[in-house]
């Protein structure tokens, strides 16, 4: 089920509403059944959202007997789209398994998150936020290069880090 966020914020220094344009993300891939000892967490990257694809990863080296599934991940003004190039299979099945986006900032950043059933192939059930983290639940679910999830959120007027 995805998690209705309402949330708020108050503000110090604003930036153009409703955009994710300039801000730094690290991203990541996690897997716990209890989220205090976790199974993997992958190396993060962080890079300043902008045009193009942001993040590409790939396998790391298995860890417990987990990997790194590669994944290129588009970050938009007010989307993200998760797509599979390579590889065919199915997420190892977890409490959690899937990605973590964390922007630099204090507040809550997202007031709301959907998933866009016209551009998604996966049957995400399970998306939430915590202040400036984003997470996208993928246990379970075939992945492959037909494999498509988009998220449209509304970016709330927080300061950038």
């Amino acid at each position: 089920m995805i998690r209705p966020l309402a949330l708020a914020a108050a503000l110090v220094s604003p930036v153009e509403a409703g955009t994710l344009e300039g801000r730094l993300v690290t991203f990541t891939v996690e897997t716990w059944d209890d989220r205090e000892a976790p199974l993997l967490v992958a190396r993060g990257r962080t890079v300043a959202v902008g045009q193009g694809t942001e993040f590409g990863l790939g396998p790391e080296g298995f860890t417990g007997g987990l990997d790194v599934v590669p994944v290129a991940v588009e970050i938009g003004p007010s989307r993200i789209e998760l797509s599979y190039p390579t590889g065919i299979g199915r997420f190892y099945e977890a409490q959690f398994n899937g990605y973590v986006l964390r922007f630099e900032t204090d507040c809550a950043l997202f007031e709301k998150v959907t998933v866009d059933s016209t551009a998604t192939t996966m049957k995400v059930t399970e998306v939430w936020a915590e202040t400036g983290a984003l997470y996208i639940n993928v246990s379970g679910l075939a992945y492959g290069p037909e494999a498509r999830l988009a998220l449209d959120l509304e970016v709330a007027d927080c300061p950038l880090s």
